[in-house]
């Protein structure tokens, strides 16, 4: 056996056993059919069928961005199909995506890598494609698709959780759109941190204007800051004295009397 690194295409059937309940021989050949074209897909994306047994399939592939667009093509075709059947016939096929580490063995592979595709495929809905962590780092840059993350789950047997992506095909596909389910810690953490700069560049600007742009206050006027202050010493108001004789020329004796009392 030899190991390597590929990408991983997991799909099975949403609601099997309810279609086969309902019409077994109408299920075998809705799913024969659409198997058909799946292979035919993954062919021409330039990957293999590994396995496909029940309502399962397995592929890989040598490009992680073949591996997608395998995955968006092949749900766009079997929706074109399905359309034509009843909605309660319809076969929904669920798809996950995984990139990660195998062991080969002649025709077959295994490890830990097909865990998780399996995983990633079981939280996609019916026409839904998910793929993980490591295959969305490979092709968000290289891809013009919409995702929308799950956050992070536990797979079987791993130890670490893993990352999920719900890729937005059909009608939504047109555009590139990468939303999260919930906002995590580190958005809140940011968005604190921002209110707490704007918080302390608000106060710094009213504490600057206080100190050196606000007005001097205006006190009311007050009759005591308005009367002269007394003196401590006993004082008399000197009137000047008028000259009443019929004499003009006496009058510097009343201008002098004046002038001797208040020196």
């Amino acid at each position: 056996f030899k190991r390597k690194l590929c990408a991983i295409l997991s799909a099975d059937v949403e609601g099997y056993s309810r279609l086969m309940g309902e019409d077994e021989d109408a299920t075998i050949r809705t799913l024969t059919s659409y198997r058909k074209l799946m292979s035919t897909l993954i062919q021409k994306h330039r990957g293999r069928v590994v396995d496909s047994p029940g309502d399962n399939l397995l592929a890989e592939f040598l490009s992680v961005v073949d591996a997608v667009r395998c995955a968006v093509e092949i749900q766009e075709e079997l929706r074109v199909r399905n359309a034509e059947l009843p909605e309660n016939r319809r076969m929904q096929f669920r798809i996950g995506i995984n990139l990660g580490d195998v062991v080969q063995e002649e025709e077959r592979i295994y490890g830990d890598g097909i865990n998780i595709a399996a995983r990633v495929e079981g939280l996609a809905e019916g026409g839904g494609i998910c793929i993980s962590g490591t295959v969305y780092d490979s092709i968000k840059n290289k891809l013009s698709l919409s995702y929308e993350s799950m956050g992070e789950h536990t797979v079987k047997n791993i130890t670490e959780p893993v990352r999920v992506y719900r890729m937005r095909v059909g009608p939504e596909i047109a555009a590139p759109v990468v939303r999260e389910e919930k906002a995590g810690p580190r958005r809140w953490h940011k968005a604190a941190l921002a209110a707490v700069a704007v918080l302390v560049v608000a106060v710094g600007a009213w504490a600057i204007w206080n100190f050196y742009f606000r007005p001097p206050p205006i006190e009311p006027a007050s009759m005591d800051k308005i009367a002269f202050p007394l003196p401590d010493k006993p004082s008399i108001a000197v009137l000047p004295f008028d000259n009443l004789s019929s004499d003009p020329d006496q009058g510097y004796i009343a201008d002098g009397f004046t002038e001797n009392i208040i020196t």
